[in-house]
């Protein structure tokens, strides 16, 4: 999992409330396993004009001009501003696969759903609560200011605007610890290699027969 230190990302603004998890990756696209390759359907009946299917050519497909992440100035945006109970529905964990796979590193909302919550922190995806007055401002800051960007610093635990407001924010300290350092599950397990290969040594040893 990549690490998460310190990001200056550009910002874009999905102004809804109750996005779910269908919205974000529709059903039809969760017989992949991977964690790759959702990017080009995140947001898919909202993006396209047709009915997306896997396999289909995206690049033939007609995209909707009125979807605020098919506007020019929100291109190569790493930062999504969301609204209350973000990520809710279904617990798929492609649908923070989606996300991250189109390009976004953190997720600024005003509440998120609980399941997604927790599978974005499994995947290197920073879920961010802010107090509306706080995503209010942010939002009319990003609609009005073509190219608006922010300062994630995971490290001191603010969101930094432009004009150098810091915004605080909280986070799990295990959580965060995980996100700097980079560890999903099998990265936490990892860590005790060295004692895994010895407990498989010495079981070896004294119970010879499981390894007939």
């Amino acid at each position: 999992m990549e690490k998460f230190i310190k990001l200056d990302g550009l910002v874009v603004p999905l102004d809804r409330a109750n996005v779910d998890t269908d919205a974000i990756i529709p059903k039809q696209f969760l017989k992949s396993i991977k964690r790759t390759g959702f990017g080009p359907n995140a947001f898919d009946e909202w993006r396209y004009m047709d009915q997306g299917e896997p396999g289909m050519d995206n690049s033939r497909r007609m995209k909707n001009p009125n979807f605020v992440l098919n506007q020019d100035r929100y291109q190569g945006a790493s930062i999504l501003l969301a609204r209350q109970n973000f990520g809710c529905g279904s617990s798929r964990e492609h649908a923070p696969w989606a996300l991250q796979d189109f390009g976004f590193r953190a997720i600024l909302g005003e509440s998120f759903a609980d399941i997604f919550f927790n599978n974005c922190f499994k995947n290197g995806l920073l879920p961010i609560e802010l107090p509306k007055a706080e995503m209010d401002a942010l939002f009319g800051l990003t609609e009005h200011a073509p190219g608006f960007r922010l300062t994630v610093d995971l490290v001191a635990q603010v969101v930094v605007r432009p004009d150098g407001h810091a915004i605080p924010f909280q986070i799990d300290a295990f959580r965060k610890e995980c996100l700097l350092n980079g560890w999903d599950d099998i990265g936490l397990t990892l860590r005790h290699a060295e004692k895994i290969r010895e407990f498989e040594a010495q079981r070896r040893l004294t119970q010879p027969w499981l390894f007939a």
